[in-house]
């Protein structure tokens, strides 16, 4: 075991991992394409196209807009997180809720008629239940910040230093007057 950690670089249980997900997604694969191969080929190069040169330029150059924007506010102060420690809290909702957004737009747009009969639901309420999700989604990331922030306030303990309530604590003993170290005799 000892010797496949070390070629490999992890544990096994990993390996194991990484092997059960590649053929799960071999599985998928195979699966996918039982249907119409063309279609769904050229579903996914589209896909990978439009991701590669209209979304991922578009929101590379909102989140630097964003952070030029937050980065004149950060504060400078021990207890202030920068604009770049702090980005990741407006990141991550805003990642789930456009992504939300980009695979359920039909719904949420009122888009699709006659799918009542498909969810049970009324077509008015996709709209409301994204709005609510990403609200949810917001306000999770607000008190992860605030969590990160107050830990980041708390006074943590020096693993190195001695506890303050030892008698060890005290200051270190002093050699007596006239003692040489033994670095000192060259």
């Amino acid at each position: 075991m000892k010797n496949l950690r070390e070629r490999y670089g992890a544990s096994p249980l990993h390996l194991l991992l990484i092997l059960c997900s590649f053929a799960l997604t071999a599985y998928a694969g195979t699966r996918l394409l039982q249907g119409d191969t063309i279609r769904i080929a050229i579903w996914f190069v589209g896909a990978a196209l439009i991701h590669d040169l209209v979304l991922l330029p578009l929101y590379t150059l909102t989140d630097r807009a964003t952070q030029a924007l937050l980065g004149s506010r950060g504060g400078t102060g021990k207890h202030h997180r920068t604009p770049k420690q702090w980005i990741n809290y407006l990141r991550v909702p805003t990642f789930v809720a456009l992504l939300l957004l980009i695979t359920w737009y039909p719904l949420i747009l009122n888009k699709v008629p006659g799918y009542h009969l498909a969810t049970g639901l009324p077509a008015d309420v996709f709209l409301g239940h994204w709005l609510l999700i990403t609200a949810v989604l917001f306000a999770a990331s607000a008190l992860c910040l605030i969590t990160s922030m107050w830990r980041q306030r708390t006074p943590q303990p020096d693993p190195g230093a001695p506890p303050t309530d030892s008698p060890s604590a005290g200051p270190a003993p002093q050699p007596p007057p006239g003692h040489k170290a033994p670095d000192d005799e060259a």
